[in-house]
């Protein structure tokens, strides 16, 4: 290849990483303005007929949840495509945020048309129509493509290609099933759906996709394992930061599902923003953005996370057993706050020793070799306080460098007391090879 060739490459690659540049900022401007057209459109029809149901886009909370999902989506995706435009996941998430816009904007034009009765009959219904089924695409698309797709926006191999067909064909099936229903419109129980047939090859199309779609994420989640498996270094921990996203995800719906016990309105609030988790951290991984750091990240929630959970059980169950004991000696019903005092003391006095032993514990069961080898220099570190013979801390020295960092090769160079006062440069080298297997079984 000349060196014509190859600027003429280079100036291709420069002229087309601009042209994704330019497409995909210009998603992410036209989700946001199709997002504000909704609410405003929405807002509108709540100010001439106040008791209209409010919608994602009317509620004040709905509308800042909505706004916040196009922004993360879309702008996480047009960085990847901006920086790696031939990876599909960039797209996959300004083509999300384009679809929440698109769909804000219908279920606003909606909302506006019953309200003001203002407007072309047959748009506003297909306008409610197309709102009452994009929560599929939605929901379907980046969940499995991306588990399929990531992080470089191809299958692991081409033998999985197939499961990208079968997923977007399960996820096409269910959406028309869902979109062809006959009968009034599920949001919009005023409208009855323009579209709808009534056939049951609808209902059995719809049941299919709905099998194909999720059997293929399924498969999916399959093959980010058998990815995982075949990957390098830098890819594993790639990997390991889309499996943190999805567990934060997951954790975070747990608990918000005590919190909906408390509050629904809390709970649906928690959800939302875990959501928007998941882009950031798939984000962060395929940038390669402080790649290494996914392991002090884990280390720190499972500290952490295990730390606050134990606090909070010995708390509460510190403060229900004082009320008891309070309430059978005096039959008081109120806790005095001598006993609230005196538990948020003893849960302080217990943070850092828990905090201590649950570190120890998770390097112990997770960080192994970390562990092994801070052990090493511990004992290494004792050892040369008294050691004073120099061809054995040389050895103990060669052995704590080869246990702990494995290197192929070790040497140490020792400069002896003539040398360092007339500073010549006459050093004595010891060189270690590393012990082979072979050696280890014959010893």
């Amino acid at each position: 290849m000349t060196e014509r060739t190859k600027e003429r490459r280079r100036g291709v690659d420069r002229t087309g990483r601009r042209a994704a540049a330019w497409l995909a900022w210009s998603l992410v401007m036209l989700s946001v303005a199709l997002l504000l057209g909704g609410i405003l459109l929405s807002r509108t029809a709540r100010s001439i007929v106040p008791e209209l149901p409010l919608g994602s886009v009317s509620d004040p909370i709905g509308a800042v949840i909505t706004l916040a999902t196009v922004l993360t989506f879309s702008i996480v995706g047009a960085i990847v495509a901006s920086r790696h435009p031939r990876n599909t996941i960039g797209w996959l998430f300004c083509g999300t945020g384009m679809v929440v816009g698109l769909s804000s904007l219908a279920r606003g034009y909606t909302e506006f048309w019953l309200a003001s009765s203002s407007g072309i009959k047959s748009l506003a219904e297909t306008a409610a129509w197309f709102s009452s089924w994009t929560w599929i695409p939605l929901v379907l698309v980046p969940t499995s493509l991306l588990l399929l797709l990531f992080p470089d926006g191809t299958p692991p191999s081409p033998r999985w290609r197939p499961l990208a067909w079968c997923a977007v064909l399960g996820i096409t099936g269910f959406a028309a099933g869902h979109a062809l229903e006959a009968g009034p419109l599920e949001d919009l129980p005023q409208i009855v759906n323009p579209y709808g047939l009534d056939n049951p090859i609808v209902g059995i199309v719809g049941v299919v996709g709905a099998i194909v779609a999720g059997s293929s994420m399924v498969a999916s989640a399959v093959s980010l394992i058998v990815r995982m498996r075949r990957a390098g270094r830098e890819q594993r921990q790639q990997i390991k930061w889309l499996a943190y996203g999805g567990a934060v995800v997951v954790g975070t719906i747990c608990v918000s599902g005590l919190i909906s016990l408390w509050s629904a309105t809390v709970s649906i609030v928690i959800i939302s923003i875990a959501l928007l988790g998941l882009p950031v951290f798939t984000g962060i991984a395929i940038l390669r953005h402080r790649l290494y750091d996914i392991d002090v990240v884990i280390n720190r929630t499972l500290v952490y996370g295990s730390l606050t959970a134990m606090l909070v059980a010995l708390y509460c169950t510190g403060v229900a057993t004082t009320q008891a004991i309070v309430q059978a000696f005096t039959g008081r019903e109120d806790l005095p706050q001598i006993a609230i005092v005196a538990s948020t003391l003893v849960i302080a006095a217990l943070f850092n020793p828990l905090r201590v032993r649950i570190q120890s514990f998770i390097d112990r069961r997770f960080y192994r070799n970390k562990y092994d080898a801070a052990k090493t220099l511990e004992v290494f570190s004792a050892k040369l306080r008294d050691e004073t013979d120099l061809a054995t801390l040389s050895n103990d020295l060669v052995g704590v460098v080869r246990e702990t960092m494995q290197p192929t090769h070790v040497s140490v160079w020792l400069r002896s007391a003539e040398n360092l006062r007339d500073g010549s440069r006459d050093d004595r080298r010891i060189d270690h090879r590393p012990i082979t297997q072979e050696s280890n079984a014959n010893e």
